[in-house]
């Protein structure tokens, strides 16, 4: 066992007061887990500090809060036996060093008090498993069991255990094991890889809130594909996202080819993660061509055709955030836009028409910006001179929504005449006629019939009232 002291990684005050603590009541206590990671890395220390105690972690918590200026407010979780505070900018919990056992159905582990090994090894990588000790024998003393600052110098993600044990004990790890591999640029061991892939199945008993709270981390990271090439090859995307796993492959009949909109659906996701953080937008990236695979078909005269897939994926995104259990509100609904209106930029492309960019605008709304810049990230050719043209088209269009915008104001426009003036003008109680007045003023300015404008929108409705049956 390594112990080499690491003082300075402790040199916060908050440090001292629970060691402080900790010897006034006669129990040891270590930093633990992703604070002492992140320190040997050099990344931006977590904010959350994990304490483990070899004893009573509540108890410990609370003597802590008691010594701190105003006097934190203690979280207590008496079934998980730990305690947790918010000081300063960081959220500190305590836990006594437990051991752990589970059981086929669960993830949920059966807990009993143990050592600091004991706690050390129920960790999920031995990059985790790393402890900075608190105790005034041995302050600042790391404590590496499992040789996790050895895999960091590797940058290999390893498990304390059997892999197989610590992945069938809690599936969640596998999800974890490569998301720290996407997020760190790391290396999955080989034998804890095959583990995953052998142990895949596992996952089923991982709740969906869960499992999206791994894939939100992935899809964050600087280069997405990375992880979500990792949960393909490790058997796990095709549980998880069996939408966007269908894609794969690429079909030919009588030399007729469509590309591969699996690994080209992981440059769109790689492209789009470049010029915008927006979790959402990556998942209308990842999702833009989901109904691609429901709606292929082969045509002798055109070749592969994948006609309303742009719908038909629109819908199933509803279906996939309700299957992982994700939030059904706007920002489904953002996601459920993009993909709806993800090819009408490039069909703009060919023939920029005003009346078609006041349309684009009206359906995109104030998500006209992230639609551009999903249907930019959607030019994947390696074809220099195609990927000029393609950009060079799509300045094009930005120039045209930003003059058709400034000059007529339709997006979000609600009609000038409303329901209520129809009514009154010509003396009606609700009816069709109402929808059918409305729908028309809104096609007229659409089209550039009028303007938006209510005067020129009033005179219409005279008009249009007239040619099916109203008024004089």
């Amino acid at each position: 066992m390594a112990l080499i002291t690491y003082k300075t990684a402790l040199n916060n005050p908050i440090f001292e007061i629970i060691a402080s603590v900790a010897d006034e009541l006669k129990v040891d206590c270590y930093v633990i887990g992703g604070f002492v990671r992140d320190y040997f890395l050099k990344r931006d220390i977590k904010k959350d500090i994990d304490i483990v105690v070899i004893g009573n972690g509540i108890e410990l918590a609370e003597q802590v809060a008691l010594k701190l200026p105003n006097t934190p407010t203690v979280k207590v979780f008496k079934n998980f036996g730990t305690a947790m505070f918010r000081f300063q900018e960081f959220e500190i919990e305590f836990v006594g060093a437990r051991k752990e056992s589970y059981s086929e159905e669960s993830r949920n582990p059966t807990v009993e008090s143990g050592s600091l090994e004991d706690d050390q090894q129920r960790r999920d990588f031995t990059i985790n498993a790393m402890a900075f000790s608190l105790n005034k024998r041995d302050y600042g003393m790391l404590l590496d069991p499992f040789n996790g600052m050895l895999h960091l110098e590797q940058r290999c993600i390893k498990t304390p255990l059997n892999p197989d044990i610590t992945y069938s004990d809690d599936p969640l790890r596998m999800l974890r094991a490569i998301r720290f591999a996407a997020q760190l640029n790391f290396e999955i061991h080989p034998t804890s890889f095959e583990a995953i892939q052998r142990n895949s199945y596992r996952l089923s008993i991982i709740s969906g809130e869960r499992i999206v709270e791994e894939l939100h981390k992935i899809l964050e990271t600087q280069k997405p594909s990375i992880g979500l090439l990792l949960l393909d090859q490790a058997s796990l995307l095709d549980l998880i996202l069996p939408e966007v796993s269908s894609l794969k492959g690429v079909e030919d009949i009588e030399g007729q080819r469509h590309k591969d909109n699996f690994y080209h659906t992981f440059e769109v996701v790689d492209n789009i993660a470049q010029k915008t953080e927006d979790v959402w937008l990556r998942w209308a990236a990842l999702l833009h061509d989901i109904g691609k695979a429901p709606t292929k078909k082969f045509n002798k005269k055109l070749g592969w055709t994948f006609h309303g897939h742009e719908f038909i994926g629109s819908k199933m995104v509803y279906h996939l955030f309700k299957r992982l259990h994700m939030p059904l509100n706007n920002k489904m609904k953002l996601v459920q836009k993009l993909v709806l209106l993800s090819s009408r930029p490039i069909v703009l492309s060919g023939e920029v028409t005003d009346s078609a960019v006041r349309r684009l605008i009206y359906d995109a709304g104030d998500d006209i910006e992230s639609l551009m810049l999903l249907c930019e990230a959607d030019i994947t050719t390696k074809n220099p001179n195609r990927y000029k043209v393609y950009h060079n088209n799509f300045e094009i269009v930005r120039k045209k929504i930003k003059e058709v915008e400034e000059r007529d104001h339709v997006r979000n426009f609600q009609p000038p005449i409303s329901g209520e003036l129809i009514m009154d003008t010509f003396n009606l109680k609700p009816c069709k006629e109402i929808g059918i007045i409305k729908e028309a003023i809104k096609e007229a300015i659409l089209e550039g019939e009028i303007p938006n404008e209510f005067e020129a929108a009033y005179k219409f409705m005279l008009y249009k009232a007239k040619e099916i049956g109203l008024g004089n």
